[in-house]
């Protein structure tokens, strides 16, 4: 399952079934690279969080929080840019044989799966914005750009949770990723569908072609 994948009926049923309408099945250069781009400043930066937090307190663990804080901020941008990118620019159609082999089911989980991961890209940053606002430490965007507060200082409901949402949604992010990764997967190993290649430059030979 790719992202974004389109639940209009008619976008699944105009699907070209010959090879050649694989250009016409394939994202945008926009949008593959704002795919490509938040999926790895996601998986880096749950790896910082991840390590971060089990660092003893010192300039390289502070350094890190800082980095994470950043990367937080530059994902819930990069988010606002996709969204409003996909909402301007209708998803290509599914494959033909991917159309008429996925079910209803899988079709309404991928629906389901999509949306929350975008509200979770919205989501985990903001928390972790309110988080760092509530415990009183200010973000300063790559330590130029002051952010206004997100919410007032208190960090016994920082602490009791603002800290476990961000933690909890972070959390799920990933697992509903690994899902898509794992579905995806699934479509290019498996099923063969060509659904991997929506979301991958065409080839050279191809684009000429």
């Amino acid at each position: 399952m790719s992202i974004d994948t389109p639940s209009h009926p008619a976008a699944i049923a105009e699907a070209p079934a010959d090879p050649r309408g694989l250009r016409e099945l394939r994202y945008d250069p926009v949008a593959m690279a704002l795919h490509w781009l938040l999926a790895a400043m996601i998986v880096g930066s749950l790896g910082v969080g991840l390590y971060m937090t089990g660092l003893p307190l010192s300039p390289a663990r502070i350094k890190l929080y800082n980095w994470h804080k950043w990367a937080g901020v530059t994902i819930l941008l990069l988010s606002a840019v996709r969204l409003l990118w996909r909402l301007r620019h209708r998803p290509p159609p599914l494959p033909a044989d991917a159309a008429a082999a996925m079910p209803r089911w899988q079709r309404s989980g991928h629906r389901a799966s999509h949306a929350l991961m975008y509200l979770l890209f919205f989501a985990v940053p903001l928390l972790g914005w309110a988080y760092s606002s509530a415990l009183g430490f200010p973000v300063v965007w790559f330590g130029v750009l002051p952010l206004p507060d997100f919410v007032p200082v208190d960090k016994e409901w920082a602490e009791a949770v603002l800290k476990p949402l961000h933690k909890g949604s972070a959390f799920t992010l990933a697992a509903v990723a690994l899902l898509h990764v794992a579905a995806v997967l699934k479509h290019h190993w498996i099923d063969r569908d060509g659904i991997l290649k929506r979301m991958w430059p065409a080839p050279r030979k191809e684009s000429a072609g």
